[in-house]
């Protein structure tokens, strides 16, 4: 298409509506008759981001305007001389819209071309109504957002969070899609892009889920204790004490933090590995950390099915925690650690070595963490379940 050439809203919602039936870009963008390089650029200027339909099928419209192909039956029917009544029951719509169109978009002569009309109705649509974001004016609100962005906290989390923390003020409220299309697209203004180094993904646009993971081989422990023979109470989360455990693994595997996370409250201890992740230097590193806790929050231990394990008779033997082990292949099975190993890449981003960071790096790390707000905890922070569940301030072990 030459440069220059006026698009229509009609073509962008085709285009849309393509995208989000599964097409590519570059199909939908051939599809309604622009470049690829057009239906790419409409998709970078609103980050990545997909306009959801309307009930005018038309991203940013509040009502059902009219269409291009009901100007032209207008334009038509008013050349053969019908009345706006006549006109509006053919078109199945009320006579003083008929009316109305015909005054607003009239020509300086008197005249309606349909052409003209669709052209001046599209511009009146995007300057009209396209509400500015609550986020484009400086204030509280936008304040608030900032802050929990800067804490690495998510748009949902912050959004439901803000609730919590301003109930009696309406002014304070915000939808997590509001901040994303604040942070991803620009031209609604509002919050910076460089904000978006905070979110877990660290991305300056949105992108498809679509991901494939290789499959690890490790060799098999000996004499580990399968999951299915867990405590009840563990499963339900009825008590704390029941921890989740893995590895976040540095570049070339070269370097390794632990995670502990709690099953009933989601609290997080890390571990700190400064040198190679052997069955003996973990077995060191994680014994400490076990002894330190309160008898009642050590119940048990559920861990992946890795070769830094091999001495887990002796954890048990030194903690007195019975360690048991997920299936091979189902990290679903300690969820919450692995949901908790995804916030910390914000943290410990992939492809760089975890030798750098020291014990106090980790426990401000954590610290951070176990304050921000999750959704499975009804938008409470770890830090607040854990307390309230043993009736006093938790005094997490130092890291060494």
């Amino acid at each position: 298409m030459p440069h220059g050439v006026w698009i229509s809203g009609e073509v962008r919602v085709r285009f849309w509506a393509a995208v989000r039936g599964g097409t590519s870009t570059a199909v939908a963008a051939e599809l309604v008759g622009v470049s690829g390089a057009v239906g790419k650029r409409w998709l970078t200027d609103r980050g990545g981001m997909i306009p959801a339909p309307s009930r005018a099928g038309r991203a940013g419209c509040g009502y059902r305007r009219l269409s291009a192909d009901e100007r032209e039956t207008i334009g038509l029917m008013v050349a053969a001389g019908a009345a706006d009544v006549r006109i509006a029951e053919h078109l199945g719509r009320h006579p003083s819209t008929i009316a109305r169109e015909r005054k607003r978009h009239a020509n300086r002569d008197g005249s309606y071309r349909p052409s003209t009309a669709h052209k001046r109705a599209e511009v009146t649509a995007r300057i009209s109504h396209c509400r500015p974001s609550k986020l484009t004016q400086a204030g509280p609100l936008r304040d608030y957002v900032v802050a929990g962005l800067r804490q690495h906290w998510s748009p949902q989390e912050i959004a439901k969070r803000i609730r919590m923390d301003h109930a009696e003020d309406p002014g304070m409220r915000v939808c997590a899609e509001t901040i994303y299309r604040s942070l991803f697209v620009q031209a609604r203004g509002g919050l910076k892009r460089e904000l978006t180094v905070h979110l877990r993904t660290q991305r300056q646009r949105r992108v498809p889920r679509a991901r494939s993971r290789a499959e690890e081989r490790r060799g098999k422990l000996v004499g580990t204790i399968p999951i299915s023979q867990r405590p009840a109470e563990a499963n339900d989360r009825a008590v704390p004490g029941h921890w989740e455990g893995d590895l976040i693994i540095g570049r070339d595997n070269g370097s390794a933090i632990g995670t502990l996370v709690e099953r009933a409250s989601r609290y997080l201890l890390l571990i700190h590995l400064p040198g190679r992740r052997t069955a003996v230097e973990f077995y060191e590193a994680i014994v400490p950390t076990i002894n330190a806790l309160p008898v009642e929050l050590k119940r048990s231990l559920t861990w992946d099915n890795g070769k830094e394990m091999a001495m887990h008779h002796d954890i048990t033997m030194a903690t007195g925690m019975k360690v048991f082990f997920a299936d091979p292949h189902s990290p679903w099975q300690r969820g919450s650690n692995e949901n908790t190993n995804g916030l910390l890449r914000q943290y410990f981003p992939k492809g760089i070595s975890l030798r750098q960071f020291d014990p106090d790096h980790l426990t401000a790390v954590a610290v951070q963490l176990n304050g921000r707000p999750r959704k499975t905890l009804d938008w409470h922070t770890p830090a607040e379940v854990l307390n309230d569940m043993l009736g006093r301030p938790f005094d997490p072990p130092v890291l060494r």
